[in-house]
């Protein structure tokens, strides 16, 4: 066999491979006996004929064929291996030349994990931030937590900003009910920003017994396309109007509001609580700004094919994450202005997909370099961490224990020992 690698650019490689009698002999023995196994003979059970019988009755264009691709697959597998190839999807074969019993010469293009030069990543300039709790921070919790203990006092007067109402509502456009715009006795917060905009703002200054109509536009990025930008009038009944009445900020409302005698055990709780929140946000700030300075540093190209995989990951977790917020895909594109879904793809997609993939890549060369090593052990106790959080999740916790979970989690926990050296090599 006779190889010759040709670097097409950092990411791909094409291998030209010209095999002689010898190895095609080889590929059709191994193609006869394949075939053997499907071929009927009379006198011989199914898949029991001998492969110097069923020679005489396979088709030697199928025998061809099945030679051919088994030549190729083998010859493949074995340049990869001599060349230290890393491909990593399958090849496109280009058969060259192919006389039958005598020589084959075909080309194998395929995308590899590229060669990265690493930066120095012993010496990276990213600071971490300071970690501070303001007394704003701490006061913003208890005015939450009052709203949640608030007691809801019925009120004649008209509704303001901070109130609760309830309300009976027909959504119409085009004079005609749509789907979902019609309740009986919802109990709305003013100001919380649940509906669309305009229409807590038209409630306020309104009594209970009050009926009115509200014109309003649905947002463009609305998840529905049917009501996306489209104008509506809402009917709406003020039944009630309710006033919070918000508890004091003693030690009473302390031991309601948990295992606190006064209330300044409390607001140490919080601000523990706010300090812990706003460590890990700082933390993974820091990593983050440690990995993408030392992709800046590095030499490292981002093979297409990886980074199609993640941009398909990022898309369907945007997406998941928008239909949370009540929003469309489509019509998030279109708010942001988009020409379409290509448009968006190469511009917010593909540039965050290109990173994620650096950010391995060079990695990987991090975990190399450290001899940072994983143990079964390491890889247990993350396994049964996930499967105790995904305890009532029997899918979930089937799925943890195939080796293709196993896997991912086991390249999850060396990334993160990775990184977590990174941090210590730069304190």
């Amino acid at each position: 066999m006779q190889t010759t690698v040709k670097q097409l650019s950092d990411t791909k490689v094409q291998v030209t491979i010209v095999l002689g009698a010898n190895e095609l002999a080889d590929a059709e023995q191994v193609a006869l006996t394949k075939l053997s196994k499907t071929v009927k003979v009379p006198g011989f059970r199914s898949g029991k004929v001998p492969a110097s019988v069923a020679a005489k009755h396979v088709s030697p264009q199928a025998l061809q064929e099945q030679a051919l691709d088994d030549a190729i697959s083998k010859a493949v597998a074995v340049s990869f291996t001599e060349q230290s190839i890393r491909a990593i999807d399958r090849p496109s074969v280009e058969v060259k030349k192919f006389v039958p019993s005598e020589e084959l010469e075909f080309t194998a293009e395929v995308e590899v994990i590229p060669e990265v030069k690493l930066g120095d990543y012993k010496k990276l300039s990213a600071k971490k931030d300071d970690v501070k709790i303001a007394a704003k921070d701490v006061t913003d919790v208890l005015e939450r937590m009052k709203n949640g203990f608030a007691e809801k006092k019925e009120v004649e007067r008209a509704a303001k900003d901070g109130d609760e109402v309830v309300i009976d509502f027909t959504g119409k456009k085009d004079g005609v009910a749509f789907d979902g715009g019609t309740a009986t006795d919802y109990t709305l917060s003013l100001g919380a920003g649940q509906f669309i905009p305009g229409f807590e703002d038209g409630v306020i200054g309104h009594k209970a017994n009050d009926s009115f109509d509200l014109d309003l536009e649905f947002p463009k990025e609305y998840h529905s396309s049917d009501l996306a930008g489209q104008k509506v009038v809402f009917s709406v009944v003020l039944k009630k109007v309710l006033e919070p009445v918000k508890p004091a900020l003693d030690d009473d409302f302390a031991k309601k509001a948990g295992p606190f005698e006064t209330i300044k055990d409390l607001k140490e709780d919080i601000k523990r609580e706010l300090t812990a929140q706003k460590e890990k946000e700082v933390e993974d700030k820091y990593k983050d700004a440690l990995i993408t300075e030392l992709i800046e540093k590095s030499k490292v190209s981002a093979p297409e094919a990886l980074v199609a995989d993640q941009m398909q990951s990022i898309e369907q977790d945007f997406q998941q994450n928008l239909m949370y917020r009540g929003l469309s895909l489509d019509a998030y594109i279109q708010s942001q202005g988009y020409k379409d879904i290509d448009a968006w793809r190469e511009k917010e997609v593909k540039e965050a997909a290109t990173r994620r993939v650096q950010a391995g890549l060079v990695l990987s060369e991090v975990t190399k370099a450290e001899n940072i090593e994983l143990t079964d052990l390491e890889v247990d106790e993350q396994v049964a961490q996930f499967k105790q959080q995904y305890a009532n999740n029997p899918q979930m916790a089937e799925q943890l224990g195939t080796e293709e979970a196993r896997d991912d989690i086991a390249n999850r926990v060396i990334t993160d020992k990775t990184i977590d050296r990174l941090v210590e090599l730069n304190a």
